[in-house]
């Protein structure tokens, strides 16, 4: 009978060490507005371009959000792209562009990456192209 009281005890004793507490009033709850900028494409194929020839590939946007939306940097991966964009606010439903220019050097297959901040997004959007670069013959 002795045994049996221990081993209850044990088993209460075991079970409340296990016991979780909920405090919800430290819950918090972030709302933000679901992507503010729609993107008609964030990859475009240009196919094959000769080699030597820059190359303008534009990446359009709508802003869907119902604030106005300002292009706050815009960053190529690498030194054979540069970049343009626009500049002004963009307000709700108006429509702007980020435009890469690719230095066609080097032959052969490429894929590039142009990074854009904006006012209304916390992680910026990666745009991406890609194609062949033909050598002259």
């Amino acid at each position: 009978m002795k045994i049996l009281k221990i081993s209850m005890l044990a088993l209460a004793l075991g079970l409340m060490s296990f016991t979780v507490i909920s405090n919800e009033e430290n819950t918090i709850v972030k709302t933000t507005e679901a992507n503010a900028i729609t993107w008609k494409s964030d990859v475009i194929e240009v196919g094959q371009i000769p080699q030597g020839t820059p190359k303008l590939i534009e990446f359009q946007f709508k802003n869907t959000s119902s604030k106005a939306v300002v292009i706050t940097n815009v960053k190529p991966a690498c030194g054979c792209t540069a970049a343009d964009y626009t500049k002004e606010s963009i307000a709700p439903g108006k429509s702007g562009y980020v435009k890469a220019t690719y230095n066609a050097a080097a032959a052969g297959p490429f894929t590039k990456t142009v990074t854009v901040t904006t006012s209304a997004e916390t992680n910026p959007k990666v745009l991406t192209f890609k194609g062949t670069v033909v050598a002259k013959s």
